[in-house]
Parts: structure tokens; C-alpha cells; sequence
């Protein structure tokens, strides 16, 4: 299990969590405290933006990456393959990926504070899909958002009698995308 591989050890598989919670409180931090007083506004706005934002980075991701180009489908398929096995996107490159896609094009566009806030939002909503991505298939969670994220995540996963090909349900925290492009049924059996 090197530095790029996508199957990690307990403690590369916890770095997601701890690198992007503590990127996620520290950036905002920064903007509530050194942000411009009266941009707060502008800047919470293009910050729920990028919050809802990721949830159709994560579908187009999940749908056109990790279903569609490879060596990313071949890794994926080795989750659905062994769902409870700790593989994940290296945090190296989910951090490269973030910075390079969001961050540097938000600065060059605009300014540090635009690039701090839009960025936020999307690293906020990668840490809420991690989140709940692990709880689907390692934990617990018993509210009625993640008992109905989970069966439209199991009937995506397909089972090892019948998997599916064309999966569906690529949203993992939330189910607005499938429904708008047409792939929110196809997972159903028949």
C-alpha cells in the first residue's frame, strides 16, 4: 500500500477525514476572522455555492470517471467488488485535484478571499460525501437521511447476485442529479 494506492492501511484511510475536517474548520476560520468585513455576505453566498456545487462534481465524478475512464474505473470496480475495503482516492491527489481545479482557477478569477470561500464550500462538501460514504458501508448511522442514502447506495453497489452495469444512482449524498439526467431508476432490477 504505497502513497498512491488506492487501498489504504486504518491510518492513510483516516487522513481524508482529519486533512480535510481540519482544512474545513481552519479555512473557515480564516474567512470569519481575516475575511473583509463587508464581503462576509458575498463570500457565504459563493461558499454555499461550492457546498452545493460538489454534490454535481460528485455525480458527474462518480458517473463519468469512476463508471467511464480508466485506470479510475478499474479501481472503482475494486470497490464494488469488496465494498468494506478501506479504498478511497489518495488524499495526495483529492488535495492536488482540489487545489489545482478549484482553488488556482477561484484566485486567478477573482481574489484570495473568492478562491478561500468557493473552495470551502466544495472541500466542506468532499468532507460531508466522505463522511457519509464510510458511514454507508463501515458504520452505523441511524438517521432517516443516512437509512435512505444507504438503500439508494446498495441498490447503486447492485449485489453479488445480480451486479449491474449500468449502476445508477451515482449520487452518494444526494439523489437530485440521477433524478435530473435520467439515472435514478436504472439500478432497480427489471
Amino acid at each position: 500500500m504505497g502513497f498512491f494506492s488506492m487501498e489504504h492501511g486504518k491510518t492513510a484511510y483516516r487522513a481524508d477525514f482529519a486533512l480535510y475536517g481540519g482544512a474545513s474548520v481552519a479555512l473557515a476560520g480564516f474567512l470569519m476572522v481575516a475575511g473583509p468585513p463587508a464581503q462576509r455576505m458575498p463570500l457565504l453566498a459563493l461558499a454555499l455555492l461550492g457546498l452545493a456545487g460538489w454534490s454535481l462534481v460528485e455525480y458527474l465524478l462518480h458517473r463519468f470517471v469512476l463508471h467511464g475512464l480508466r485506470p479510475f474505473s478499474t479501481w472503482h470496480a475494486e470497490h464494488h467488488r469488496r465494498p468494506t475495503a478501506l479504498i478511497c482516492t489518495p488524499t495526495v491527489l483529492s488535495a492536488s485535484l482540489i487545489g489545482v481545479l478549484v482553488f488556482i482557477p477561484a484566485l486567478l478569477l477573482g481574489d484570495v478571499w473568492l478562491a478561500c470561500a468557493l473552495t470551502w464550500g466544495l472541500l466542506t462538501g468532499y468532507l460531508i460525501y466522505t463522511v457519509t460514504h464510510h458511514v454507508m458501508h463501515h458504520g452505523r448511522g441511524r438517521t432517516a437521511w443516512i437509512q435512505r442514502r444507504r438503500r439508494w447506495h446498495a441498490q447503486h453497489h447492485g449485489s453479488p447476485q445480480q451486479p449491474s452495469l449500468e449502476r445508477g444512482r451515482y449520487g452518494v449524498t444526494s439523489g437530485f442529479w440521477d433524478r435530473m439526467f435520467g439515472t435514478a431508476e436504472s439500478a432497480l432490477p427489471g
